[in-house]
């Protein structure tokens, strides 16, 4: 009879563990996806992802239809509805999700017409796109004429234009749960140049608050780091201007961010005197398909990680470390090269 019992007892327990795991794991799906989950260049989207989102789909002034994860978008709605009423600012949305198989088709449709490097260069690697959450929102407004009418700032050139809007806009930010994704000068931790018109939902508006007001980047709040700035001497330069410069910083900036665990702290253009003949046809030679026209050589300081990571010494800083760049008379700049 004891033993019986005791059987018992213990098939009681063992079936309170199963029920517990069992709430557990309905626990977890019914919470669904982590709205501090961190997409960029180093970190894929998680695994089944895609099967715990939930989305709606609208369609914007300009007749593109784009899907959203829904809480996201219900304080997308506060957002917009705030904006309009207190400071006569339109907002739309230009793009939200998009899935990791529709990156891939694109990927593939660029390596099929333009080759595999060009894709690489040009194409987000499918998995690693912040847009795969839904959480990733691209703005765009309207203004609204003295008759009434409204028109559609909808291009990232005419977009930029408007400085004083997007403060207003990004001021309001963290009040419904987003904050701007990729800031100004911070290229070299997020992988991607200033866009004043992507945010982010994090869902949580203490976080949201507490990034923006710390000038934070994601990656940074929840690495609980802050990385120093970059320093950068654009020097003096007769072929380019600063702002030609500046975009080719940038480059070298985002490319900087997949190199995990290591920290830049500055820039320097190396002068005129690199754009020569020699080293035009040493970087042709090393993409013959290029025809590059112009170059740029700058060098930079960075600090390995402390841990060993691949081909850098463990802890070590790295100075004059050479980036070279080149570009045709119609293209932007291209990182062909680097190192000692």
């Amino acid at each position: 009879m004891k033993i019986r019992m005791k059987i018992i007892a213990v098939l009681m327990v063992l079936t309170m563990g199963i029920l517990t795991a069992t709430c557990s794991a309905a626990e977890a799906i019914a919470d669904g996806i982590d709205y501090l989950a961190l997409v960029n260049k180093l970190n894929p989207l998680p695994d089944g992802w895609e099967d715990a989102l939930e989305t709606v789909t609208i369609t914007n002034s300009v007749g593109d239809e784009v899907e959203v994860e829904a809480k996201a978008y219900e304080a997308y709605q506060l957002l917009k509805t705030d904006l309009e009423e207190n400071d006569g600012i339109y907002l739309e949305l230009d793009s939200a999700r998009r899935s990791v198989a529709a990156q891939q088709d694109i990927m593939e449709r660029f390596i099929e017409k333009y080759g595999a490097d060009y894709a690489a260069k040009t194409v987000a690697t499918p998995g690693y796109s912040e847009h795969h959450t839904g959480l990733a929102l691209d703005l765009y407004f309207r203004l609204k004429g003295e008759d009434g009418e409204f028109t559609d700032v909808y291009y990232n050139e005419d977009m930029v234009q408007y400085p004083e809007v997007w403060e207003k806009i990004h001021a309001k930010l963290a009040d419904y749960g987003f904050i701007l994704r990729y800031l100004d000068g911070r290229e070299h931790i997020t992988g991607y140049g200033y866009e004043p018109w992507h945010i982010r939902y994090v869902d949580d508006v203490d976080i949201a608050k507490a990034i923006m007001e710390e000038d934070a980047t994601l990656e940074e709040y929840l690495g609980d780091y802050r990385a120093p700035a970059v320093e950068i001497d654009y020097g003096t330069s007769k072929l380019y201007t600063q702002e030609e410069l500046e975009e080719a910083a940038i480059q070298i900036k985002c490319s900087f961010a997949t190199w995990e665990g290591c920290e830049l702290h500055n820039l320097r253009y190396a002068g005129d005197d690199a754009n020569n003949e020699e080293n035009l046809d040493w970087l042709n030679s090393l993409n013959e398909e290029a025809g590059y026209t112009q170059i740029a050589e700058f060098l930079g300081d960075f600090h390995s990680p402390v841990e060993e990571a691949g081909a850098w010494n463990p802890d070590e800083e790295y100075t004059d470390y050479q980036w070279w760049l080149a570009r045709t008379e119609d293209s932007g700049w291209e990182i062909v090269t680097w190192g000692y």
